[in-house]
């Protein structure tokens, strides 16, 4: 069972309340969308295999919920992840303001300096916007962040969020390989042109 996973890792969305961050999980797991998608109380918790660049890693999701009063489960929540999606909604500023929060907190509660994050603007198919494109890209380059905006509606730019993230973390080979020494692993290595990533230059550093 598993045999071909090269790893197991731990993902993390985060984000303010009503951004869309579990429907961008649903989404990408099950490919559904739900317009009515209750608020998520607590943690939800998914599992997903995916394959990049030939490996094999299966994704531990985790989804939070936005709101204050569930901030006690914090420590635990962060505690081992390899990769951090943040999730604002580019119709609502409040919820860009508050990114730098978040990265406080990820800060914070963090147990590895290396982790790699991807910050994720949602909710493109809207209209009504209120953050520009170029403004998540200057804060994930000031914050050394890969960056996407997606569109949990459309599925536009989902899959390739979750998937340029899974790449950078195995191309940071201490992030995983520590718990994968015992079975002998074996990358298989892909030659990176200028820009590289599976999503076109989508994704910037």
């Amino acid at each position: 069972m598993d045999e071909d996973v090269l790893t197991t890792l731990k993902i993390l969305i985060i984000g303010e309340s009503g951004v869309g961050k579990s429907s961008l999980l649903l989404r990408f797991t099950d490919d559904t969308f739900d317009p009515e998608l209750a608020a998520t109380i607590g943690v939800d918790f998914k599992v997903k295999t995916i394959s990049v660049d030939g490996n094999k890693a299966k994704l531990a999701i985790w989804d939070t919920a936005g709101q204050e009063r569930f901030r006690t489960l914090t420590p635990s929540y962060y505690r081992g992840a390899q990769g951090v999606i943040l999730v604002y909604d580019v119709t609502r500023r409040d919820t860009f303001v508050k990114l730098d929060n978040w990265l406080n907190e990820l800060e914070t509660y963090c147990t590895r300096n290396d982790i790699v994050n991807m910050l994720v603007g949602n909710k493109i198919d809207k209209e009504n916007r209120e953050v520009d494109r170029n403004e998540g890209l200057k804060f994930a380059r000031k914050h050394s962040m890969l960056f996407i905006e997606a569109s949990a509606k459309t599925c536009d730019g989902v899959q390739c969020a979750f998937e340029e993230l899974v790449e950078k973390i195995i191309q940071t080979p201490g992030l995983w390989e520590s718990e994968n020494q015992n079975k002998g692993v074996k990358l298989t290595h892909r030659e990176e042109g200028p820009g590289g990533g599976a999503c076109g230059g989508y994704c910037s550093m």
